[in-house]
This record gives structure tokens, C-alpha cells and sequence, in this order.
């Protein structure tokens, strides 16, 4: 793969978006995913490392390994290609930075905020080990920090099996100042291995700086098969005997003599926390961070944007009403609709003509009234059963002089029976009207 640029498609589907951080083997940029578009980072290994046998197994390894894990406390994979057009990881997107970085701005940590770093950093490492499988390169570097102050746990490049974690020599794995002693005279490697990094790791957050030193990359890795790694306390001032004793357990050259797994070595990072009233932490994102800067970069997400339109034939045959010319595309607004469609029917039913009244003048005496039939009522519409009137061979007019007359008796005797049967106009006791209380 040829040197990407900005605007590059991998497989047709991550545009690079900006890059974040470049490295020894691998370049990662910030990404979008076209297809579900999300922003995520794509770790793409050098040119010069794709025609490298190991380096591909290395990369399918790192996949395979991060698929089979899913922890809040590790950084997630999503996708993965090793193809004749390169290698390159797809990975969730973590906008803070590395603890490296953070080391850089703030120095050594006191150690309520250490065992809050090393508290992620074993209980993600921990999920690993159940698995059965060992990282290898437990380092600063490879522990990122999230804006939203999670710490996770990345890069399982190196990961192997524990059962098969053996190298001859003339092969040491890893990086210098983070290896075991297993790691450089060959012996077999186990979750242990990892324990003594992570004790690494746990020293340089507290004083600053890791324990060993040599004037070639080799003679500093055969440092530490010669000593072990100093107290804490003896480089910095303020540390607790007890983290003294957490460091020298977790980074004994014996591997019989540590913590078997992350696990143990959290169950006491614990107990010591407890034991101190250590404080509780949220730890900080680097400011001055490779990952914060390109954050600060916009995500261009414009080639995504015809992916959310619905197809015409969709359009056409839905039902629902067009979408309003301030609306965004594809948006349907269905609920400002619904009163006129659903409460308004058409006219179907065509007025009705008001009964003419008779004449006043009184009629002859009618003919005898045959059977009733509904036939003369054939030429009137249906009428609305609220609007239907009650049909009648009255007059009108004498029905309702028959109505006033009959209210007028019923009032004249209502009154009169209320007069003379309650006499006169009670009165009322005081104190019915009296203030409460």
C-alpha cells in the first residue's frame, strides 16, 4: 500500500479523515465509515512491512485476539483487512491520548492516582488472561486514556496463547524497558509475563521513570535477569511501604514469586487501596495529545450524506404525505396531517331540505290514515341519526300550546305545595357560620 492521504477509501469503505500518530510499523488515521457513519481509527502498517510474513501474522493475531474480547477497559476492533492491497486494523476511536503522554504533562502520579491507572489497566488485562492469552507489550504507550476519562488497554499485536508463548534467544519480543526476564532468556511465558510489564508500568507511574538502564538496547534487556527492580520509596519521596511491596511482589525475576495473573495482582492493588483510604480518581486525558489534537480537527462526514436518503421507489410508494420544504431530507412530519385526513370525511351525504310547517288555518278532517309505509320516504337522502327529527300528525302550534299549559299547572302546584308545606323561610343557626375552631 502506497502512502495514504487524506481523502484515500480503504476497501471502498473508511475514508481517511486525518491522521493521529505515526510509529515504527504502523501509521494510525482517524477515519469514517461510509457505510454506517461513525467515526474510527484505522491502524495501517507501513509499505515496507506488508510483504513481511510475520508482520501479517502478527496483524491477523492482533484481530483475531481484540474480536474475542469485549471490555470496557479494552479498545474495541470492528474490522480488518491483510490483502495484496495492505494490512490495516479498524478500531474504535479513542479521542484522548496515551498514558505516555500524560506522564509527559504531569510527571510521576501520587498514589491514589496510580492505583486508579493500574485499576483499568489490570481488570481490561485481566479479561485477557481468562482467555487465556498473554499481550506481551504492556507499555505506556499501549494504554490509552478516552475523553471521557476511561483508561482501555490496546495494541494486542504481540498477544499469543499462553500454551504456546515460548521464542527461542536469539529472538526477544517486545519493548526494552517493559520485557520480563522470561521474555529475554526465552523461558516460557505465561499471564505472569504480563504481571511483571504491568509492575513496570505501576513503578514508572510512581516515580517517573522505569528501573532499568544499559548502554545498548541488549545489555538494558539482560538488565533486569541480573537485578531486581528497586523500591519506589528509594527514588521518590511520599511513597507507601505498601506500594513497595505491591512493586517488588509483581516484578520478582522468579515468576513463581509474582501475582499468577492480572487478576491476583488487582485483588491486592485493592487491598492496599482499602488499607490506605486511598481516594477515588477519575484520571485525566492528555491535553497535549497526538489523538486530542485531531479531535480538535471536525470529522468530515459529507460522504455520507446520500447514504440517508431513501431510495425513489420508496418515495413513490409510500403513502405518507411529502416532506415540508424546512424539513431535512427524507424526513417525514406525519402527525400535523392527521387531524384533517382522519376527522374530516368527504360530503357524501347531501344536505337535508328542512319539512315545510302547515298552515295555521285548521284542515279538514284528514281521511282515514292508512298502514304506515316508508315508501313516500324513498325521495329523502338518509339523515344523520343526531339530526333526525321525530315524526309526528300534530300541529305544531297546539302541541306546544298543550306543553306551556301542562308547565304552567305543574309550577302552580309546586309552589303552593312548598309554601304551605314548609310554612316560611327557616333560620339558620348561628353557629353553622361561625369560624372554624
Amino acid at each position: 500500500m502506497t502512502q495514504l492521504s487524506v481523502g484515500d477509501v480503504l476497501e471502498g469503505r473508511y475514508r481517511i479523515d486525518h491522521p493521529i500518530a505515526r510509529g515504527g510499523m504502523a501509521t494510525v488515521y482517524r477515519c469514517v465509515d461510509m457505510r454506517l457513519g461513525r467515526a474510527v481509527a484505522a491502524k495501517v502498517m507501513h509499505e515496507r512491512f506488508t510483504d513481511d510474513a510475520s508482520s501479517r501474522i502478527r496483524f491477523r493475531r492482533e484481530a483475531r485476539a481484540m474480536a474475542q474480547l469485549s471490555h470496557p477497559n479494552l479498545v474495541s476492533v470492528y474490522d480488518f483487512s491483510s490483502d495484496d492491497s495492505g494490512l490495516f486494523l479498524i478500531m474504535e476511536l479513542i479521542t484522548g491520548g496515551t498514558l505516555r503522554e500524560l506522564l509527559a504533562e504531569r510527571g510521576p502520579m501520587p498514589p491514589h492516582a496510580a492505583t486508579a491507572v493500574m485499576r483499568a489497566v489490570l481488570t481490561g488485562l485481566s479479561v485477557a488472561h481468562t482467555k487465556d492469552m498473554v499481550h506481551r507489550d504492556i507499555k505506556p504507550d499501549n494504554i490509552l486514556i478516552d475523553s471521557d476519562h476511561r483508561v482501555k488497554v490496546a495494541d494486542f499485536g504481540l498477544v499469543r496463547a499462553s500454551a504456546a508463548a515460548t521464542h527461542s534467544t536469539n529472538e526477544i519480543v517486545g519493548t526494552v524497558a517493559y520485557l520480563s526476564p522470561e521474555q529475554v532468556d526465552g523461558s516460557a511465558i505465561t499471564p505472569a509475563s504480563d504481571v511483571y510489564s504491568a509492575g513496570i508500568v505501576l513503578f514508572e507511574l510512581l516515580t517517573g521513570q522505569t528501573p532499568f538502564r544499559g548502554d545498548t538496547p541488549l545489555a538494558h534487556a539482560y538488565a533486569r535477569i541480573q537485578r531486581d527492580v528497586p523500591s519506589p520509596s528509594s527514588l521518590i519521596d511520599g511513597v507507601p511501604n505498601l506500594f513497595n511491596e505491591l512493586v517488588s511482589t509483581a516484578t520478582a525475576r522468579d515468576p513463581r514469586d509474582r501475582f499468577a495473573d492480572a487478576g491476583e495482582f488487582l485483588a491486592a492493588l485493592d487491598d492496599v487501596a482499602a488499607e490506605l483510604a486511598l481516594p477515588a480518581f477519575t484520571v485525566p486525558a492528555p491535553r497535549n495529545a497526538a489523538a486530542h489534537r485531531a479531535a480538535a480537527v471536525p470529522t468530515d462526514m459529507t460522504s455520507i450524506i446520500e447514504t440517508t436518503h431513501l431510495p425513489a421507489q420508496n418515495k413513490a410508494e409510500s403513502p405518507e404525505p411529502s416532506p415540508r420544504p424546512d424539513s431535512e431530507p427524507a424526513t417525514y412530519v406525519i402527525a400535523d396531517r392527521e387531524p384533517e385526513t382522519l376527522l374530516h370525511q368527504p360530503a357524501a351525504v347531501p344536505p337535508v331540505n328542512p319539512v315545510p310547517a302547515p298552515a295555521p288555518a285548521p284542515a279538514p278532517a284528514p281521511a282515514p290514515v292508512p298502514a304506515p309505509s316508508r315508501t313516500p320516504e324513498r325521495a329523502q337522502p338518509p339523515l344523520d341519526p343526531h339530526e333526525r327529527t321525530p315524526l309526528t300528525n300534530r300541529s305544531p302550534i297546539s302541541l306546544a300550546v298543550g306543553l306551556i299549559a301542562i308547565a304552567l299547572l305543574v309550577a302552580a302546584v309546586a309552589i303552593g305545595g312548598w309554601w304551605f308545606g314548609s310554612g316560611q323561610y327557616g333560620v339558620i343557626p348561628p353557629y353553622l357560620w361561625a369560624p372554624a375552631g
